[in-house]
C-alpha cells in the first residue's frame, strides 16, 4: 500500500498537529520524517490543549503506531518529558510508540553549540530556537554524529565523550559569553537516555517496507513548513531538514513512487517565527487583530509570530515543489469580521511583475501585488456544515482553489478536532 504525506506549506504553525489527529483514525501507522524538537504540534480535543514536539501527533488514538523515523533529531531530555506528559492521560505509549535507530540524538553540547553561534552573529541572527537543531544535522552530514542505535552498543559512552569534547573547544571558538553546567546538563541527560531505552528502537525502513506489504496504511508527518526547507526555503532563515515531499522518502527510507496523496496544509492568512523575509507582513491594526484572535505565539518557543495576508505565490511554489494533492485550510474564523481581505497574487521584483517565488524576496527586492476580496462578519466557529459558510467565505475558498488548482478538502474553522469540516 502506497503512503500518504502531510506537511506545512508555508513557514510553519500551519496546524499540521490538528489535522493529523483527525485524520489518524484512516492510519494503522504515523511516521515522523524530519525535523526535531524546533517543531511544535498543537492538538485541542475535550476542552484539553497539548503540545507534541517529538512525538507523532497520532499518539492519542488507541491503534495507531506511531513512528519517530530516521530524519528526525532527538533530545533525550525533551523526548522524557514529553512521554512524563502523557502519563496522566493512561496511554499505552511503550507499545505504541517505536523509534528508529538511525535517528540523531541531540547531545546538551548542540543546544550550547547553537546557542554560541547564534549569540556570535549579532543582528545577523536567522531566530534559531536553540534547541539544538542545526548542530546536529552537522555532525549527521559531518559523519560524526550519535544516533539512536549506538545506545545498544557497549562503546556508547565513549562516543559520547569524543563528540561532546569537540563540541566545548568548537564553543570556545566563537568566544562569546555562554554560561553552562556541563555535568548537571549531563546528570539529566543520561538519566533521559534511560528512559528512552525503554522504548522499542527499530530498524524503521525495514518495518515500513514489510507494513506495506501487508497492506496497511501509513501517513508521513512533516514538521515546520515548506518554505522553511533548507534547499528551497527562504535560505539561510531556514530549518536545517528538508520539510518538503522529499523529505519523507530520505527520512523514512520510503521510495518516492510509493507516495500517493500529499495532504498541503496551510492558514487563511500567512505567520512566520523569527527572522527572515516576508512579502505581506502586517505591521498595522489587522496584523495585530490577526495575532490576537489566531493566538499567534509559537508552540515552541512561545515567540509571537508576525502575521501577514495570504501569500498565494509563496503557496503556489510549496504547491508545486511538492506535489500536493489536497489541499486544507486552517484558521479561516480568525479573519472573521474583515470588510476587505487582501491576497498576494503577484510581485512587482526588481521593476518587472512576477508570479513565481524568486531567488530572493527580500524587501528592498520585492514587494507584494494585492487582489482585494469581501470579507464576512459571521463567526465560523460554530459551522458544522459547509453548506452554512457566509456567501463570502465560500467565494474566498473558490478564490484559493482557482488560484491554486487544487481542491481544498478540509476547512477547520477552530482549534478543537470538532471544528473540522470535512468537503466531498
Amino acid at each position: 500500500m502506497a503512503v500518504d504525506l502531510l506537511l506545512g506549506l508555508q513557514w510553519g504553525d500551519e496546524g499540521k498537529g490538528k489535522i493529523v489527529d483527525v485524520l489518524t483514525s484512516k492510519y494503522d501507522i504515523i511516521a515522523r520524517f524530519q525535523g526535531g524538537p524546533n517543531a511544535g504540534h498543537t492538538l485541542e480535543f475535550d476542552g484539553i490543549k497539548h503540545v507534541l514536539h517529538t512525538i507523532p501527533s497520532g499518539i492519542f488514538h488507541d491503534k495507531a503506531i506511531n513512528l519517530v523515523g530516521n530524519g528526525v533529531v532527538i533530545d533525550p531530555v525533551i523526548f522524557k518529558k514529553e512521554l512524563d506528559n502523557l502519563e496522566k492521560f493512561n496511554l499505552d505509549y511503550i507499545s505504541k510508540l517505536l523509534i528508529s535507530r538511525k535517528a540523531h540524538i541531540i547531545l546538551p553540547t548542540h543546544r550550547l553549540l547553537d546557542a554560541a553561534s547564534e549569540t556570535s552573529k549579532g543582528k545577523a541572527k536567522i531566530g534559531s530556537t536553540l534547541k539544538g537543531i542545526g548542530p546536529t544535522y552537522m555532525d549527521k552530514t559531518g559523519r560524526n554524529g550519535l544516533r539512536i542505535g549506538d545506545l545498544e552498543m557497549d562503546n556508547w559512552q565513549e562516543k559520547y565523550r569524543t563528540l561532546a569534547n569537540k563540541h566545548e573547544s568548537m564553543i570556545a571558538y566563537y568566544n562569546v559569553d555562554i554560561q553552562y553546567n556541563l555535568k548537571e546538563l549531563e546528570k539529566e541527560f543520561f538519566e533521559a537516555v534511560e528512559s528512552l531505552k525503554k522504548l522499542t528502537f527499530i530498524d524503521s525502513e525495514e518495518y515500513l517496507h514489510q507494513a506495506q506489504k501487508e497492506e496497511k496504511s501509513i501517513l508521513a508527518e512533516g514538521a515546520q513548513g515548506s518554505l522553511l526547507d533548507i534547499d528551497f526555503g527562504t535560505y539561510p532563515f531556514v530549518t536545517s531538514s528538508n520539510t518538503t515531499a522529499a523529505g519523507a522518502c530520505t527520512g523514512l527510507g520510503v521510495a518516492p513512487n510509493k507516495i500517493n496523496e500529499v495532504y498541503g496544509i496551510f492558514k487563511a492568512y500567512t505567520t512566520r517565527v523569527g527572522s527572515g523575509p516576508f512579502p505581506t507582513e502586517l505591521f498595522d491594526e489587522d496584523g495585530a487583530r490577526m495575532a490576537k484572535i489566531g493566538n499567534e505565539f509559537g508552540a515552541t518557543t512561545g515567540r509571537a509570530r508576525r502575521c501577514g495576508w495570504l501569500d498565494l505565490v509563496a503557496l503556489k511554489y510549496a504547491v508545486q515543489v511538492n506535489g500536493v494533492t489536497q489541499l486544507m485550510m486552517m484558521k479561516g474564523d480568525v479573519l472573521s469580521g474583515f470588510e476587505t481581505l487582501k491576497v498576494c497574487t503577484g510581485y512587482k521584483y526588481k521593476g518587472k511583475t512576477i508570479h513565481h517565488l524568486p531567488y530572493n524576496i527580500e524587501e528592498e527586492n520585492i514587494s507584494p501585488i494585492y487582489t482585494e476580496v469581501k470579507g464576512w462578519k459571521e463567526d465560523l466557529t460554530k459551522i458544522s456544515s459547509e453548506a452554512d459558510f457566509p456567501e463570502n467565505f465560500k467565494k474566498y475558498i473558490a478564490f484559493i482553489e482557482k488560484e491554486l488548482e487544487i481542491p481544498i478538502t478540509i476547512i477547520s474553522v477552530g482549534p478543537d478536532r470538532k471544528q473540522t469540516i470535512l468537503r466531498s
